[in-house]
């Protein structure tokens, strides 16, 4: 695995000839502020391609800055290199992320109704509808895969006596959740359903804008965590970083008392147009991206 960075201050002949830096398991471009068109960006994602191709590696970390250079960052996906950015670590802690929210929200969730929006089961989305079910006063499933949520639905009710809904109606099955789950269903999908005007809707994969006029909701796209296993680290997200030190086919138990092993907690969620929520003695405090609100 490798992080790959930006030297702000390249020497003149390293810029000029696009010399790359390793140092130990860091790659290090010399790209200054301004060096980011999309000639000299694609040179240089296949310069890195080249270096990893030496190294057999497939898993690499961008750091933020770089994140921002969606050319380099695009050519280097072409290629099939396991991009770290916190997505799968996501779902893996969504609990912890839902109820930082609903803290910060003082939502009772004994008392509120959850949706979870999924159509590939695996075993983390499993585990995850074991634990809400226990937690929420109703949970809902909504689905394309009727018949494959309602074994689930009979496992759920026969080991643990709880019940849940599963279901695909587009105008009812999301127009009372204030909490929304959407593990994996697209932009597009979403928005063909009647959603609650002002429900909480935490994205796993990938970004989501609800195009509904009267939505006046909360839309979490993405999140930043703290651990005491890693420092603070202004070049990089620490959920990447921490994601990188993991096999993705860890079992959900194992992830679960590690997590807490290590007393990971949610910092921020990010949301919608920039918006950042976090818990700042018991007030709520929204930030755009370029100006406080």
């Amino acid at each position: 695995m490798y992080y790959i960075e930006k030297n702000d201050k390249p020497r003149l002949f390293e810029q000029l000839f696009k010399i790359i830096k390793i140092e130990d398991n860091k790659i290090i471009l010399p790209i200054n502020k301004d060096d980011l068109n999309e000639k000299k960006s694609i040179k240089l994602a296949n310069k890195t391609h080249r270096i990893l191709q030496k190294t057999q590696s497939n898993k690499i970390v961008l750091s933020k800055e770089l994140q921002k250079n969606e050319i380099y960052a695009n050519v280097l996906h072409s290629y099939g290199y396991n991009i770290v950015d916190g997505r799968w670590l996501f779902e893996g802690i969504s609990e912890k992320i839902l109820n930082y929210i609903t803290e910060l929200k003082n939502i009772k969730k004994e008392e509120t109704s959850i949706s979870i929006l999924v159509n590939n089961l695996t075993d983390y989305t499993l585990e995850s509808i074991k634990i809400l079910a226990k937690e929420y006063k109703t949970l809902n499933i909504v689905t394309n895969h009727i018949e494959k949520f309602k074994k689930i639905e009979k496992i759920i009710y026969q080991e643990y006596g709880l019940m849940i809904t599963v279901t695909n109606n587009k105008k009812r099955s999301l127009n009372k959740s204030k909490v929304i789950l959407n593990i994996d269903f697209p932009n597009e999908i979403l928005n063909k359903y009647n959603i609650y005007d002002e429900a909480i809707i935490v994205n796993i994969n990938g970004n989501i804008k609800i195009n509904k006029k009267r939505f006046c909701g909360l839309v979490i796209n993405d999140y930043e965590i703290k651990v005491k296993s890693i420092k603070e680290n202004r070049k990089y997200y620490i959920k990447e970083l921490y994601e990188a030190g993991f096999y993705k086919n860890i079992p959900f138990k194992e992830l679960q008392d590690k997590i807490k092993k290590e007393k990971l907690e949610i910092e921020a969620v990010l949301g919608l147009n920039g918006k950042i929520l976090w818990n700042f003695y018991k007030y709520f405090i929204f930030l755009s991206k370029y100006n406080i609100m």
